[in-house]
């Protein structure tokens, strides 16, 4: 004799794998249908959150009643779900690490920069709708489609099927948690503490702001180490484009020989400098 849990997912397994399938056969849309199930793994119930999870605000696609539809609500609701699971997912993984660890871990995760990524290896990019104007590569519209995805899932199929999408189609496959906990991130610390180890001046300079042509600030900073020009970054606000400088910065002084001697020689000038200026204004206080 079955038990009724066993008898509820076969029905469940006899609707996903059997009936739908026929049934998606006599629709318009059934093409959408299936690229979607090789994506999720399943087939969607309410295709509409899907579509709207992959419309970008500069498609200024509208309903019937004039209101705008767009993946922004979609995007705000999925970020907090995604937040949960793999906060779920990284406690459970990484047994007896402190909080701090686990919240760094989970930030790398949900990182725009990862969630562009991973919107783009499960071939998301290629389904958003949006202005042929619009600045793909650069803007994470490719990372907020992915969070509103996550948003129409949790809709569609509740909690336990997103927590499902998520660990099995994305973290299992896709990203490997122990080098991305341990992979540094904060470029800008690590330059820091290094100069402050090697007793060596840096300044973070912002070069430029613009827009693109979707609007979006775009910002261009500079690291100066001793006075020499040493990375450059650019990003969509001054915290990243510093980023991005910082780490192009700790690649320059960890491979370029010539590099680091010209930073060693610019720190002796300015120190004998220094000792000059403190000699004559002792001189003067004397003569005072």
């Amino acid at each position: 004799m079955h038990h009724p849990e066993e008898i509820c997912e076969q029905q469940v397994k006899i609707e996903e794998y059997i009936i739908t399938p026929i049934r998606l056969l006599f629709r318009r849309d059934r093409e959408s249908y299936f690229v979607l199930r090789k994506i999720l793994g399943f087939y969607p119930r309410d295709i509409k959150l899907y579509k709207q999870a992959l419309t970008h605000k500069s498609s200024h696609m509208h309903d019937g009643g004039g209101h705008a539809i767009n993946n922004e609500r979609l995007e705000f609701l999925g970020d907090a779900i995604l937040d949960a699971i793999v906060g779920d997912i990284v406690f459970r993984h990484f047994k007896g690490k402190k909080e701090g660890f686990l919240t760094n871990t989970r930030s790398k995760i949900v990182s725009r920069e990862t969630l562009n990524q991973l919107a783009v290896e499960i071939g998301l990019d290629k389904l958003i709708q949006y202005q042929t104007h619009t600045n793909t590569h650069n803007s994470y519209m490719c990372g907020n489609a992915f969070e509103a995805f996550i948003g129409a899932i949790y809709l569609d199929r509740g909690y336990d099927r997103c927590m499902d999408f998520v660990k099995k189609r994305i973290i299992d496959k896709l990203i490997n948690l122990e080098k991305i906990a341990y992979r540094e991130k904060n470029f800008k610390s690590k330059l820091i503490e290094w100069s402050q180890k090697k007793r060596i001046m840096i300044e973070f300079e912002l070069t430029s702001e613009r827009k693109d042509s979707a609007y979006n600030p775009i910002f261009e900073s500079r690291v100066l180490i001793e006075g020499i020009e040493c990375g450059q970054g650019t990003g969509y606000s001054k915290k990243e484009s510093q980023q991005l400088a910082a780490k192009s910065a700790l690649k320059k002084v960890k491979k370029e020989e010539e590099i680091m001697r010209s930073i060693l020689s610019a720190k002796e000038k300015r120190i004998k400098t220094e000792m000059e200026e403190v000699f004559v204004e002792d001189v003067e206080e004397l003569m005072h």
